[in-house]
């Protein structure tokens, strides 16, 4: 009784030891992420610009703009955020969140000429408590990502951009 008490605390603990994994989607039959290619959208219009609260800590204003919002088959929203100082500086970036993971990516840098550039870096991030993500942060909790989970069109993420946030939102 004892060596088996002794066999079977062994394989817990053995199966509480885990490596470092990659993400496989159980809703998915088990099969590991795959991110899909996406093409950039035009650069961001002014008159298709959708403006977004960050929080009372910001000076900046923020806007996606709603003809880039796309929901790809690998669950990732993606679409092109513009962020406006108050002394008129504008950046555009076209950007991705996976909600299941709470990440954030982004693909394209904005230029003065209205073209896109490759950043130095496009790798999946966290969307961590640091000022640069704050516009991340409240997309993914307030607007695409309600409760955690991708909206499920479109339409639905610009109605929740329109209405200052996704009814299924908590604030």
């Amino acid at each position: 009784m004892k060596n088996t008490l002794t066999i079977l605390c062994a394989l817990i603990l053995t199966a509480c030891v885990s490596k470092e994994e990659k993400f496989v989607d159980i809703l998915d039959h088990k099969k590991e992420w795959e991110e899909i290619q996406s093409q950039l959208p035009s650069y961001p219009e002014a008159s298709n610009l959708l403006e977004f609260s960050v929080g009372p800590t910001s000076s900046h204003r923020h806007y996606i703009d709603a003809t880039s919002i796309r929901i790809g088959q690998d669950r990732v929203i993606r679409y092109s955020l513009v962020v406006k100082s108050a002394q008129g500086a504008e950046n555009a970036t076209f950007e991705g969140i996976r909600c299941e993971t709470r990440e954030k990516k982004r693909y394209a840098l904005g230029r003065h000429d209205k073209t896109w550039i490759q950043p130095r870096t496009s790798e999946w991030e966290r969307l961590e408590n640091v000022v640069q993500d704050q516009a991340q942060r409240e997309l993914a909790k307030y607007y695409f990502c309600p409760r955690g989970l991708i909206v499920s069109t479109p339409e639905e993420a610009i109605r929740a951009l329109k209405a200052g946030a996704h009814p299924k939102a908590l604030r």
